[in-house]
């Protein structure tokens, strides 16, 4: 999600049902209740719902009544207080907890057609030899035209052992042909890149979300980056949405020395308050850090944000984050159902709640989150100080030390993205040219996107019955240009390749490297206390 100002970003849409009250007669007698008893409202509540199964035109769906009561109940307390129904659960927490059994492949529908867009690295998919590309066009020997999304889970993921065959149409290839795949555990990876960028020096690490394996992936990713002789750091969270607080604190406490707090919650429960305090288990190397945060920065990326800027450990640039400064808990119902309850405020080091307001509704809440002008004026009321002194502000969301300004694309370059023109392309160049293929450095340095490629673009444009502007296409042929460019290399290499494309030509990225001599006066404005770099111990 890295051009969060070129696609726009999914509001939750919010259905009101108006009312309308036509009284026909007394069904039963007036009761006056006392509201100072939770008893009295839990009767209040069953009078309403036996009058409602027992009248009402048509016979109500009493579960549809039911989950709508929890919802309103919930939406009265804050935007993030969520019931999730059994049938939803499983998806919600397989985001989380880093992994799932299946066949290990991403795929989109193009075209009505079941299309692989990368097998996931170590999965049984990658071990037959599917592709990025690789139409799946029977399964079980049944069609898969036309199959949603929802199908595709049911029918490819499975218990771990289990077999499902699929036949294969490959673009490259004349006939079709059939695969067995044996389902397995597939991870669901948090770091979505990591790479050492062009000056050989500088690392460059996207996290997707705050999973159950993040701080384990990061470290792996940093080893990698360290041994191929990263001296500095850019940490992206843009687009991240949080997830495991734990995971949060272990992230930052990799950038810092033992002994500091990185962030501290508190509740109306004493129980639900903690202080985490950072360790010298991981500390790495000191080296200049940025991070990058934008709009859809939220919680647990923000936790992070928050503590490298509070404690002075590196510089914080992009847009205001999200906002959300409240830690749920996820409770199991009976059903099988679960409850997400705000149980708890979490606070920065230097003591800021950067939850937004959100009195005004949910719709505005999730509208002004994304708003530019938060970025250009922050809450001056609400003014805090870093380790060293430096100012601040709380109340909404995490305000960049840096701001970052980037591109805007045309409604076209938009739809062609929504509409996978760019993957389409790719997927068909890299078939036919795969005998081609170079070692990637080469291709990175040295491939161009040529006039011929735009006009064979163009024809798919014409293909999805897309609007098409030729003012709007030269006005953003540089980016055209990157993402076919960027799409070919995920259908030649892998995924990671793909990034190294696309962060090479981010105009973010690019302002944010010529930060690095602000990053590391930042990181040297007060001594580390008790760090060493040949010792892991704390010293007071």
């Amino acid at each position: 999600m890295l051009e969060k100002n070129y696609i726009k970003k999914a509001f939750l849409v919010i259905m009101v049902v108006l009312l309308g009250v036509l009284v026909v007669g007394n069904m039963g007698s007036q009761k006056i209740y006392s509201s100072d008893t939770t008893f009295a409202q839990l009767e209040r509540f069953n009078e309403v719902f036996y009058y409602v199964n027992r009248y009402y035109v048509e016979a109500p769906d009493k579960e549809k009544l039911i989950t709508g009561a929890v919802n309103g109940m919930l939406s009265e307390l804050d935007p993030h207080s969520v019931y999730i129904p059994k049938k939803e659960l499983e998806r919600v927490n397989e985001q989380f907890e880093g992994s799932f059994e299946g066949i290990g492949i991403e795929f989109i529908v193009l075209n009505k057609v079941l299309t692989v867009v990368s097998p996931i690295v170590g999965g049984p998919s990658e071990a037959v030899g599917l592709l990025p590309g690789d139409q799946i066009v029977r399964i079980e020997d049944e069609s898969a035209y036309g199959i949603t999304e929802n199908e595709v889970q049911k029918k490819l993921r499975g218990p771990k052992g289990s077999k499902v065959k699929l036949t294969i149409r490959r673009p490259s290839m004349s006939e079709n042909f059939e695969v067995v795949i044996t389902r397995d555990t597939i991870p669901i990876y948090s770091v979505i890149s990591s790479f050492i960028m062009d000056d050989g020096e500088t690392g460059y690490v996207l996290i997707g979300r705050f999973a159950r394996t993040t701080s384990e992936e990061l470290d792996k990713a940093l080893d990698d980056l360290q041994q191929q002789g990263m001296k500095k750091l850019v940490l992206d969270l843009r687009g991240n949405s949080g997830g495991y607080l734990e995971q949060a604190f272990e992230v930052a406490d990799k950038f810092l020395p033992g002994g500091y707090k990185i962030v501290y919650t508190r509740g109306r429960k004493k129980s639900m308050g903690s202080d985490l305090i950072s360790t010298d288990r991981s500390t790495r190397p000191l080296n200049p850090l940025i991070v990058m945060i934008d709009h859809g920065s939220a919680s647990a990326s923000e936790i992070v944000a928050g503590a490298i800027q509070d404690l002075d450990r590196g510089l914080v640039v992009g847009q205001t984050s999200f906002g959300k400064g409240l830690v749920q808990n996820q409770i199991p119902l009976k059903d099988g159902s679960a409850l997400r309850l705000t149980i708890a405020r979490y606070y920065t080091p230097s003591g800021r709640l950067i939850q937004r307001d959100y009195d005004g509704g949910l719709m505005d809440y999730y509208q002004e989150a994304y708003e530019d002008e938060s970025s250009k004026h922050p809450d001056s009321t609400k003014v805090y100080k870093t380790l060293s002194g430096r100012t601040v502000y709380g109340g909404g969301g995490i305000t960049p030390d840096s701001i970052l300004s980037d591109i805007r694309i045309t409604r076209l370059t938009n739809r062609m993205i929504s509409k996978r023109i760019f993957f389409e392309y790719g997927s068909n160049y890299a078939s036919a040219h795969k005998n081609e293929k170079l070692d990637f450095n080469m291709y990175r340095a040295n491939f161009q996107v040529t006039e011929p490629m735009l006009e064979d673009f163009k024809e798919i444009i014409k293909k999805h019955n897309i609007e098409f502007s030729q003012e709007a296409f030269d006005k953003d042929i540089d980016f055209v240009k990157m993402l076919i460019k960027a799409e070919i290399a995920r259908n030649l290499y892998s995924s990671n390749h793909y990034y190294q494309i696309r962060i090479s030509a981010d105009s973010e990225v690019k302002q944010a490297l010529g930060l690095f001599p602000k990053a590391t006066e930042i990181c040297k404005l007060h001594a580390w206390d008790g760090y060493s770099e040949n010792s892991q111990q704390k010293r007071y």
